[in-house]
């Protein structure tokens, strides 16, 4: 079972303290994929999701796409673990073993905060990693994870801006530096370059393919940016409560499930 490591789709709750897995330390590619095997979800009688057989594989990017009420969401609250569901997902490392535990990062669409409050990024990011509260002052120790966690996300500039202050692809890159708090084996990437600027946008998935590069994770991205999913997705699949397409994504792209499902983009892409 996967064990999140900082957010979840419905709440946020700084004073959560991450945990460190003794058994299973973040190597080269200590994860080598997640494999979904017929995992369905249902809910008061409701199929949100039926018989997904996906993989989702370490150092490449696989964009999840689908019309809205497709279960996007669903999948990714079976991934962290947030909801019951059948079938098997199994975490596969690169001698073909199975792993107890992977450590998920998870970057939501946004983060509903009072922008009035008067909190750095510094404090904002410390109250992640440690139990003290922030108006005690933040540690030598907790400020350089937070200043190796912003280095990551290409945000170091950020740590002495308040909260309410930040552009949305500003907060993004903070809320990837959480995401990244410790290194995870899955990033999950929630629609979050909705409400950016074109340059925040880019500025934001080429951190991201650096990091899918350098620390060889698997990246799940939902997205329905066309361009973007064309320049910076490995793999891609097209869910509507089962896997209609998935394959690379000029596979997807020319898959008639796909035409049918979003005529304007398969127009775009002739």
């Amino acid at each position: 079972m996967p064990r999140n490591n900082l957010f979840a789709p419905e709440a946020y709750d700084p004073t959560h303290k991450h945990h460190d897995h003794t058994h299973h330390h973040h190597s080269h590619c200590g994860l080598c994929r997640i494999e979904l095997e017929n995992v369905s979800v249902t809910s008061g009688g409701d199929t949100l999701l039926q018989d997904v057989y996906m993989h989702i594989h370490c150092g490449q990017l696989t964009a999840l796409v689908g019309p809205n009420g497709a279960g996007k969401t669903t999948l990714i609250r079976a991934l962290l673990s947030q909801i019951p569901y059948t079938g098997a997902i199994h975490h596969i490392d690169d001698r073909e073993r199975p792993l107890r535990m992977v450590r998920t990062g998870y970057v939501p669409q946004q983060l509903p905060f009072d922008k009035q409050m008067p909190v750095t990024v510094t404090d904002f990011i410390a109250a992640s990693l440690t139990k003290r509260p922030v108006w005690t002052g933040v540690g030598k120790k907790t400020r350089e994870r937070v200043q190796e966690a912003l280095s990551l996300a290409q945000a170091e500039k950020l740590a002495s801006r308040q909260m309410g202050q930040l552009s949305g692809g500003e907060l993004q890159r903070v809320l990837l530096a959480m995401a990244l708090t410790p290194t995870p084996d899955l990033l999950i990437l929630d629609e979050p370059v909705s409400g950016m600027d074109q340059n925040g946008l880019y500025l934001f998935l080429d951190t991201v393919d650096q990091l899918k590069r350098s620390r060889h994770m698997a990246i799940l991205l939902v997205s329905h940016d066309w361009s973007l999913v064309r320049e910076y997705a490995d793999q891609m699949v097209l869910l509507n409560k089962s896997v209609l397409c998935a394959g690379t994504p000029e596979t997807v792209f020319a898959c008639e499930t796909f035409r049918e499902a979003f005529p304007a983009a398969a127009r775009e892409g002739k």
